[in-house]
C-alpha cells in the first residue's frame, strides 16, 4: 500500500476540509503526495456542503516543494502532468481555497499556496520561488504571480530564487494575514466571509470572479509545460542544475 501522504480533517461544522501534506519535515508533493490530493479533489465533486480547502503542512513546514528527483528529463513529462492537474482540479472543483503556512512554503508548494484564494502565515515564515537556482523554472508560478503581486515583484521571485520573508510578502500581496496560528486565522476568515454563504453561489462567485484568471492559466499552462519538455529541458543547464542537486554538488553552467 501507498503511504498516506495527506491528512484530511472536517473543520467548520463540516463545511470546510482541511488537508494536510502529511510528510514531514520537507512534506515534499512527490507523486504519491500529488497523485492523493487529485484523488481528493476528484471526490469531492459531489459535496455541495463544501465552502473552503484549507492546505497546511505537517509538522514546522508548509512544503519545500516537488520532488526534484522527479524534475529529471525522464521523468518530468509525468511530473508536469500530475502536479498540473491539481490546479486544473482546482479551478474545476471552483471552491474557495486557503493556505495556512507556517516554515518554509518553496516552489511547488508556494505555487500551491499562491493559487489559494486566501494564505495566512506565521510571521517567520519564509515563501520562495527557487527553481532558477537549479536552472529550471516554475510554469504555474510564472502564470500566478503576476495576477497576486504584479509583474515587476513576479519577475523578482522567478528571475532571482530567492527567498521572501512573511513580513515582505505580506506588503506586496502574497500574503494575506499573519498569524502565530494560521490554521485559527483562516478558520476565524471563513466563519465571517463564508460559512454565511451559499456554498453554491460561492462556487458560483469563484468561477465568475476568477474568470480571466482561469482561463488564462488553463490555457497558457499548456504551451508552458511545452516550453519547458522541449524547450527548457533540452538544454544542457536545466539538467546539469538538476544533476548538481542531486549530487550535492556546485553546477558547472555552459550557458546552453
Amino acid at each position: 500500500m501507498e503511504p498516506r501522504k495527506i491528512l484530511t480533517e472536517r473543520i467548520l461544522l463540516g463545511q470546510g476540509l482541511r488537508v494536510v501534506l502529511n510528510d514531514p519535515k520537507g512534506n515534499v508533493l512527490d507523486a504519491t503526495m500529488m497523485g492523493q490530493v487529485n484523488a481528493l479533489l476528484d471526490g469531492l465533486a459531489e459535496d455541495r456542503e463544501l465552502k473552503l480547502l484549507c492546505f497546511e503542512g505537517a509538522g514546522d513546514h508548509f512544503s519545500f516543494g516537488a520532488s526534484v528527483a522527479e524534475h529529471v528529463r525522464e521523468q518530468a513529462p509525468a511530473m508536469l502532468e500530475v502536479f498540473h492537474g491539481m490546479f486544473r482540479r482546482l479551478i474545476k472543483l471552483a471552491v474557495p481555497c486557503a493556505a495556512a503556512v507556517r516554515g518554509r512554503c518553496l516552489g511547488g508548494g508556494m505555487e500551491l499556496a499562491a493559487f489559494c484564494h486566501r494564505i495566512a502565515a506565521r510571521p517567520n515564515a519564509v515563501l520562495g520561488q527557487p527553481e532558477i537556482q537549479l536552472g529550471v523554472l516554475p510554469p504555474v508560478a510564472s502564470l500566478i504571480l503576476p495576477y497576486r503581486v504584479g509583474q515587476a515583484h513576479s519577475d523578482d521571485i522567478v528571475l532571482t530564487g530567492g527567498n521572501i520573508d512573511a513580513v515582505k510578502a505580506l506588503e506586496i500581496g502574497l500574503v494575506d494575514e499573519l498569524a502565530e496560528d494560521p490554521s485559527k486565522a483562516i478558520e476565524a476568515w471563513a466563519e465571517t466571509h463564508l460559512l454565511p454563504k451559499s456554498a453554491s453561489s460561492l462556487r458560483w462567485a469563484v468561477k465568475a470572479s476568477r474568470w480571466n484568471f482561469h482561463q488564462n492559466l488553463t490555457r497558457e499552462l499548456e504551451a508552458l509545460e511545452t516550453m519547458y519538455l522541449e524547450g527548457l529541458m533540452g538544454t544542457h543547464d536545466a539538467n546539469e542544475g538538476l544533476a548538481a542537486f542531486l549530487g550535492k554538488r556546485a553546477p558547472v553552467w555552459e550557458n546552453r
